[in-house]
């Protein structure tokens, strides 16, 4: 697929106030089955300085800075054009021992996955999980399939736009909740069987014709096929559809925007607009010829 993105952030204050150093985490990433082949940030007022880098978990982030001059909006607007080829999510091998449970990572890849392994383990998430596993024969892939289908099933999509993922066993309890909500819930039940998950923000192809967001989904690591993405909302493997701008062991360091803010006594009042226009190669072909 060949996407367009066009994702606009307006934050207004409502008294002035003097922007300190922001973190950006706005530019999709690039790796095997997915290119950027253009990205354009533009940020009113314009800062004095800022720095591209790479997270310690390999996503691009952004840090910037402002002269102290009392503002009372924040405009971060952000045009990328990216290239997914992931068409069969499930073309690949897993090792042996990783096939069924229990999956027992090699000492030197754990060490490697803890943050992802690492769970303050919910309890209602694992039985959850051991209950799909027992039914699923402890095959993993069936495990993953199910899991997600379940919730997707069970559970019904509200809209929440801003907080941290609420509890799992709330999000169980309710059966209702947000996308993020429903990928800490996949999340805690990969976790409270051994493995290794991260948390991934971004965008989806979705239905131009409605208004479209961020979205959430998970990805575990399968020994053999690598990071592979689950979308719980949407009950799919992810696939050439998807677009990840930034992944993480803990939903709360996936935050699009951060910054720190000095004056003001009211908290800022966001909007945002997302533009998701995608094509399929074939079509992009047509219109080309």
């Amino acid at each position: 697929m060949h996407f367009t993105i066009i994702h606009n952030t307006t934050y207004t204050y409502p008294q002035v106030v003097v922007l300190g150093p922001h973190l950006l985490q706005l530019c999709p990433r690039s790796m095997g089955d997915q290119q950027v082949s253009k990205f354009e940030l533009k940020i009113a007022p314009e800062p004095m300085g800022l720095n591209q880098a790479l997270d310690a978990e390999g996503n691009t982030v952004m840090h910037c800075w402002w002269p102290e001059t009392p503002v009372d909006t924040l405009q971060v607007t952000t045009t990328s054009e990216v290239i997914t080829t992931c068409t069969n999510p499930f073309q690949y091998l897993l090792e042996p021992w990783a096939t069924h449970f229990p999956v027992d990572y090699p000492s030197s890849l754990k060490a490697s996955l803890y943050p992802y392994l690492y769970a303050d383990l919910d309890a209602v998430a694992t039985q959850l999980a051991q209950q799909i596993a027992i039914a699923e024969d402890s095959n993993v892939i069936r495990f993953l399939t199910q899991l997600n289908l379940q919730i997707n099933q069970s559970c019904q999509y509200q809209t929440r736009e801003t907080g941290q993922p609420q509890p799992p066993w709330l999000t169980w309890q309710q059966k209702q909740g947000t996308c993020r909500d429903f990928v800490w819930l996949f999340m805690a039940a990969c976790r409270g069987m051994g493995l290794a998950t991260r948390f991934v923000s971004g965008y989806e192809a979705g239905d131009p014709s409605q208004a479209q967001t961020l979205h959430a989904w998970a990805e575990v690591y399968l020994p053999g096929a690598g990071w592979r993405g689950y979308d719980p909302t949407m009950g799919l493997v992810v696939c050439d559809r998807h677009v990840a701008v930034v992944a993480s062991a803990w939903p709360q360091h996936t935050q699009p925007i951060s910054g720190s803010l000095r004056g003001g006594i009211s908290s800022p009042i966001p909007a945002y607009t997302v533009s998701v226009h995608s094509l399929a190669s074939s079509e992009l072909a047509a219109k080309q010829s």
